[in-house]
């Protein structure tokens, strides 16, 4: 029996754990020093951008097709095994455009993939959703097969779903040290409570990632990008009540969450030079006032909340890290995913399956 520790669980780790636990003969563990969707997940509002990115080839697209597949069966399969209701739109998102000179062969694209991209110009839009304000767009771009869901939902339902099939959890747990034993084919961690054997470490603690492997001596730098988002609620629901996409425009994203509530969101906020990264208030100013300058209805919605959270964006890489750290046999990477972490989990937790079975096989 091959054991696995995953270190980390915030969506990718909570989902590497699902899936891995869907093969039989493994022993897997998750340690995390936080309980479960915290940090960037928690954050994160779950927009799964994949058919609508300009992404066309290589792994960038085939991550995104993926992911997209998997979640048309993960998500049911989620629901039935935890009974557990996850917010999983099915309504697509709906994109402001201000010309369609850059789409039209997309449109293509995704059709010779199997996918659906579609133009609609003005009309159309203020017939689907007259709550909007055109007076910068030209047309819109509609995704009907791209998604949005609930990222904390998913990831505690990924959580029980996966202990119900014996994975074992240890939350509120650090990790101290990783040592090389049986001649570099195991590995024993030093957690703060007490020692585990493992045959496989995967690294997926966003931020975190970057300690662990500076103290294997393969330091991956990972740094925090500041993102922050509000929750609203109107009065009578945006638009069309049977009509409820997620709308963008200028990457300021407006999300239907039920009820007459929506969040919107979200600033990108960069360290400065001494490392900090400190929420600007005038930044979300901006970004609601961005989303009333094309929704003006949002100007009479209450505030419920705002939040901020950190995305973990990698330095000297592309975005997401997944696969082997150099030097170490069985130590996979699957971190750094930046603003698609929750985009890339289910595809990322089926390239760490794989890459786990095929070396499992040899």
């Amino acid at each position: 029996m091959s054991r696995i520790t995953i270190i980390g669980c915030g969506v990718v780790g909570a989902a590497i754990a699902y899936e891995l636990s869907l093969i039989p003969g493994l022993s897997i563990a998750v340690l995390d020093k936080q309980p479960p969707a915290q940090g960037a997940t928690s954050a994160a509002l779950g927009v799964l951008m994949g058919i609508i990115s300009h992404k066309i080839k290589g792994k960038a697209w085939q991550l995104r097709q993926t992911s997209l597949q998997r979640y048309e069966t993960l998500i049911p399969e989620l629901e039935a095994k935890t009974n557990r209701q996850i917010l999983y739109n099915r309504q697509g998102i709906l994109m402001l455009v201000p010309s369609v000179a850059d789409w039209e062969n997309l449109v293509e694209i995704r059709q010779s993939q199997g996918w659906h991209l579609e133009i609609w110009h003005i009309d159309q839009v203020l017939s689907k959703c007259p709550q909007l304000n055109l007076a910068n767009t030209t047309a819109a771009i509609y995704s009907p097969q791209d998604r949005q869901l609930d990222p904390s939902a998913l990831t505690l339902a990924l959580v029980e779903a996966a202990e119900r099939n014996s994975v074992n959890f240890k939350f509120g747990v650090t990790v101290e040290e990783i040592t090389s034993t049986n001649g570099g084919i195991s590995y024993q961690i030093e957690t703060s409570n007490g020692q585990i054997e493992t045959d496989w470490i995967v690294i997926s603690a966003g931020l975190g990632s970057t300690p662990i492997t500076a103290s294997l001596a393969q330091k991956v730098d990972i740094q925090p990008v500041l993102g922050q988002a509000l929750h609203l609620r109107v009065e009578n629901p945006l638009g069309n009540s049977d009509f409820q996409p997620v709308i963008t425009s200028d990457d300021i994203h407006i999300v239907p969450v039920g009820a007459q509530e929506y969040w919107v969101g979200a600033t990108v906020e960069f360290p400065t030079d001494a490392g900090e990264v400190v929420a600007d208030p005038s930044l979300l100013d901006k970004v609601m006032a961005g989303a009333i300058a094309f929704c003006p209805p949002l100007s009479q919605a209450t505030i419920l909340r705002t939040w901020s959270g950190l995305r973990p964006r990698p330095q000297g890489y592309p975005a997401p890290i997944i696969g082997q750290l150099p030097g170490y046999n069985n130590i996979l990477l699957a971190t750094g995913h930046y603003r698609n972490g929750v985009l890339l989990a289910p595809a990322t937790a089926i390239a760490i399956r794989d890459a786990i079975l095929a070396k499992s096989a040899v």
